[in-house]
């Protein structure tokens, strides 16, 4: 029996992340798709959030973990991987810094960009989650999109800076988390600046297979969405030509 249980779902950013992190650091771990599972009775037990990824050890004091920074980070600590999560409090502050960046500014403004594209459920409070038309829903998706430039700039200008990763010259579980977000940009068609597109090339030839497997889930989704929508796009001109 693998130490760890990973429990996910496989087109997320957040679980993409923790996919990508337990085959770099090259942990023994099983790997529990959970889609449409996760309201059970059952995993509500281990996890009462419903949320994923989640993981599952007889060392943690309730056996169980969500948040993917929160595992990505106990996992280093745990098994001391410092490669990924340094102990040096300056640099490990840098990356800390990063992922709650990301967490706290960053990824609101892509969900609310990919969220109603992905199919995704919309967070309560927000417009598209609201009665509003679509047209309002829409122009509030777009503005999202166009924020996304700003803090996106502070990853290359400021934790970046001349460094090829956040985590200077080897990829740190910051980056796996960037990596992963900047995925979902491709639903909406988002030009990512050069910096970014050989950033990410970058953080796949590091990674290698650890992180191209599983983005290879992400990416079959994008496809698969965008395929769908360009097919009712089609259908509504058809429409409106008839």
């Amino acid at each position: 029996m693998s130490a760890i249980k990973l429990n996910v779902i496989k087109p997320s950013v957040n679980n993409l992340t923790a996919r990508v992190f337990v085959r770099a650091a090259g942990l023994d771990f099983s790997e529990h798709d959970v889609y449409g599972l996760t309201r059970s009775a059952e995993y509500l037990a281990r996890a009462p959030s419903h949320l994923t990824p989640m993981i599952e050890t007889a060392d943690l004091p309730k056996g169980a973990l969500w948040e993917s920074c929160a595992i990505m980070q106990y996992l280093c600590n745990k098994h001391g991987l410092n490669d990924f999560y340094p102990k040096d409090p300056e640099a490990r502050a840098m990356i800390d810094s990063a992922m709650f960046y990301l967490i706290g500014t960053f990824y609101p403004y892509l969900a609310r960009a990919t969220y109603p594209v992905l199919k995704f459920p919309q967070y309560p409070g927000e417009v598209g989650y609201s009665d509003a038309d679509a047209a309002t829903k829409e122009h509030a998706r777009k503005q999202a999109a166009d924020a996304l430039a700003e803090p996106l700039e502070v990853f290359h200008t400021f934790y970046m800076g001349e460094k090829p990763f956040i985590g200077g010259t080897k990829p740190s579980i910051a980056d796996m988390r960037l990596a992963a977000t900047l995925e979902f940009l491709a639903v909406i068609d988002y030009s990512l600046p050069a910096w970014a597109a050989t950033y990410m090339a970058a953080i796949e030839k590091s990674l290698g297979n650890a992180y191209s497997e599983p983005a290879a889930d992400v990416r079959g989704y994008i496809d698969y969405v965008r395929a769908q929508r360009e097919e009712e796009l089609t259908g509504n001109k058809r429409d409106r030509i008839e």
